[in-house]
C-alpha cells in the first residue's frame, strides 16, 4: 500500500521583504527551503514506512528548482518522486492546486492502492492551510486535520488512529482508510540524510509529469483555474495589544490576568526608568 507525501519548495520567509511600491513578496536572491509543515509530513511518511511496510512517494508542484527539494526527500528514503511542473500550472490558488495533486494522486492510485495522503498543515507562504483538505474533497478521502501524534495503524481492518490537537484539548479520532492526514510540526523530530543516500539522490531521477502527461483542461489548472487571486501583500499595523492566556475562561480569572499583566508592564517600564538615571 501506498503513502503519498505533498510537500512543496517555498522561500524562506526568514529572508522574505514586501516591494512598498507592488505590494508583492520580493523573491529575486531569496534561498527555497521544504515548506517546514510538508518536512514533518514527510518524516511521518517515512516512519510509518517502517514501522508498517508502506510504499512512500513524494510528490510536488511547482517550478523545475523544486527537483531539489524532491531530489532531499530521494536522500531520505521515500521510493519515488514526481515533480508536477508546467507553464499551465503556473499561478494556482489553493483551488487549482489541490486539483493537480488530487489528479496525480488518481495517476499513482492506478500502479498501487493509495491508502494515506500526509500533507503538512499549511504553507508558509500561503498560510491557508487549504490545500490538504482540498486534495480529500476532490478524492474523496476521509481527513483529519491538526493532527500532532499518529497513535496506532491496522493494516488488518484498514484503520488508523490519530491524536487531533484542537484550542484548549486533544482529541483521538479513528478512521478507515484512505484518508488525508495534515500535520503539524511537533508531531516528530526529524532525520537527517545519510552520507550514501545523499549521494544516490543526486543521481536519482525524479518523475516530471506536465500537462502533456497530465492532460488536464487548462481552463481548470493555473491563473485560469484559480477562483481567487492576490491583490496585495502587505505587513499589518497593530493599533490594539491583546493579552492571550492559557485557561482562563471567569470573568475573575480574567481580571486577575489583566492586573498581572498590568503589574508586570509597569514593572519593566520602572526598571528601564531606574536603569537611565
Amino acid at each position: 500500500m501506498l503513502i503519498v507525501a505533498c510537500i512543496k519548495q517555498v522561500p524562506d520567509t526568514t529572508q522574505v521583504k514586501i516591494d512598498p511600491v507592488k505590494g508583492t513578496l520580493m523573491r529575486e536572491g531569496i534561498p527555497s527551503i521544504i515548506n517546514p509543515f510538508d518536512a514533518h509530513a514527510l518524516e511521518e511518511s517515512l516512519r510509518l514506512k517502517d514501522k508498517y511496510g508502506f510504499n512512500v512517494v513524494a510528490i510536488s508542484m511547482g517550478p523545475p528548482t523544486a527537483e531539489v527539494t524532491l531530489k532531499k526527500a530521494l536522500s531520505l528514503g521515500v521510493d519515488d518522486a514526481v515533480l508536477l511542473s508546467d507553464h499551465a500550472f503556473g499561478g494556482a490558488d489553493t483551488l487549482a492546486t489541490s486539483l493537480v495533486l488530487a489528479e496525480a494522486i488518481k495517476r499513482l492510485a492506478q500502479e498501487e492502492e493509495v491508502a494515506l495522503v500526509i500533507c503538512g498543515k499549511q504553507t508558509i507562504d500561503g498560510d491557508t492551510a487549504q490545500v490538504g483538505p482540498g486534495i480529500a474533497t476532490r478524492l474523496g478521502f476521509n481527513q483529519l486535520t491538526s493532527i500532532d501524534k499518529i497513535e496506532s495503524v491496522d493494516m488488518v481492518a484498514r484503520k488508523i488512529r490519530v491524536r487531533r490537537k484542537l484550542e484548549d484539548h486533544s482529541e483521538i479520532v479513528e478512521t478507515s482508510f484512505p484518508a488525508m492526514i495534515a500535520v503539524l510540526r511537533e508531531i516528530n523530530h526529524l532525520r537527517y540524510p545519510t552520507v550514501p543516500m545523499r549521494l544516490i539522490s543526486e543521481e536519482a531521477k525524479v518523475a516530471l509529469w506536465d500537462n502533456k502527461v497530465m492532460q488536464l483542461h487548462e481552463d481548470t489548472v493555473g491563473l485560469k483555474g484559480s477562483a481567487t487571486m492576490v491583490r496585495k501583500i502587505f505587513s499589518p499595523v497593530r493599533t490594539m495589544s491583546e493579552i492571550l492566556g492559557s485557561s482562563v475562561s471567569t470573568p475573575e480569572e480574567i481580571a486577575g490576568l489583566l492586573v498581572e499583566k498590568l503589574i508586570e508592564k509597569n514593572f519593566i517600564c520602572l526598571y528601564e526608568k531606574e536603569s537611565e538615571s
